[in-house]
């Protein structure tokens, strides 16, 4: 898993690389994926966006006035480049030396950014997040997910901290986004179901395929109810009953997320997800990923969160042993 040893790609094959993944991105391409032995579109792999860790989900305002569809392929590789070197700086600054997060190198997979995109939104066209609705800016933040959320305390109990540090969950999709390292993910499918579990807090989705209503909207669960079906050949996968805390994108209980996953080519599915929740944003928005396919030696291990999450006892102990000190 640790590609720290591979070298950078030059401008010139990064722009080759970024030009055809755009067109991947923006065009209905005529790829023709293998199926299954039952006809479905094949998925089934291992997957990582490794290469996608720092691209930003909206557009940068540097950029304002250019879309997807007009920044050049030369420009591409003129952002990945500069982008590459912001980021070896920062991780090889004393204020990173000096901060409480682990050394670099022990996080980060590797240090080549080789981002196909210049942003992730592709709708709308600006590249931005639409506003957020009165009723959402009102809403009381809720403990979530984040690793980072409460990094000061106090920390009076484990619920001070968030899902994340305490193994419970990253969320969906925060999970199947590039965090640096973890970023693989298996695709398993049968005829009525696909499963995909991620290597980051070792979590599973079991997505049934035979249009099966979804739960009731009484009952929440942390990654939601999944359920999918076959549109053409895009798998598309419709989840609901998201617990308030783990609603992606500070939405509400009410967001339904709509991902698509679509071959197109022999190691690439383009992954797309769509937020509706008309109680949090004014209209819906979508962004889209490529997942690249990887060989079977960069399989999924277990990532035994909880047994190694000597965190929770060591902050708490601390923050105890801090109390009695100032008493």
């Amino acid at each position: 898993m640790n590609r720290i040893q591979a070298g950078s790609l030059g401008l010139t094959v990064l722009s080759f690389v970024v030009a055809s993944s755009l067109a991947t991105a923006q065009t209905d391409t005529a790829f023709q994926g293998k199926r299954t032995s039952w006809g479905d579109p094949d998925l089934a792999g291992i997957y990582s966006n490794d290469d996608e860790t720092g691209t930003p989900m909206e557009r940068p305002a540097e950029f304002d006035g250019l879309t997807l569809k007009t920044i050049t392929p030369e420009k591409i590789a003129e952002i990945v480049a500069e982008r590459d070197r912001r980021f070896k700086a920062q991780v090889d600054s004393e204020a990173w030396r000096r901060s409480i997060s682990p050394p670099p190198h022990l996080i980060f997979d590797t240090f080549d950014r080789k981002n196909n995109r210049p942003w992730l939104i592709t709708d709308p066209e600006d590249g931005k997040i639409p506003a957020r609705t009165a009723e959402a800016d009102a809403r009381p933040r809720t403990g979530g997910v984040s690793t980072n959320q409460n990094s000061r305390g106090p920390f009076l109990s484990y619920t001070d901290m968030g899902l994340y540090d305490r193994c419970i969950t990253r969320g969906i999709p925060s999970s199947m986004m590039p965090a640096g390292y973890g970023s693989r993910y298996e695709i398993v499918q049968s005829p009525d179901t696909v499963a995909i579990r991620y290597e980051m807090i070792h979590e599973a989705r079991v997505i049934p395929l035979d249009r099966r209503p979804h739960i009731a909207s009484g009952l929440k669960q942390y990654l939601g109810d999944a359920r999918g079906y076959w549109d053409g050949d895009t798998l598309v996968v419709e989840t609901t009953n998201f617990r308030a805390e783990t609603a992606p994108q500070r939405s509400s209980e009410n967001v339904k997320m709509i991902e698509r996953f679509k071959r197109t080519a022999e190691n690439a599915v383009e992954w797309t997800v769509t937020f509706e929740d008309p109680t949090t944003w004014v209209r819906p928005w979508t962004y889209s990923m490529p997942l690249a396919q990887v060989d079977y030696t960069q399989r999924i291990y277990e990532y035994a969160c909880h047994e190694g999450n000597l965190a929770m006892r060591n902050i708490l102990s601390g923050a105890r042993a801090a109390e009695a000190a100032a008493r």
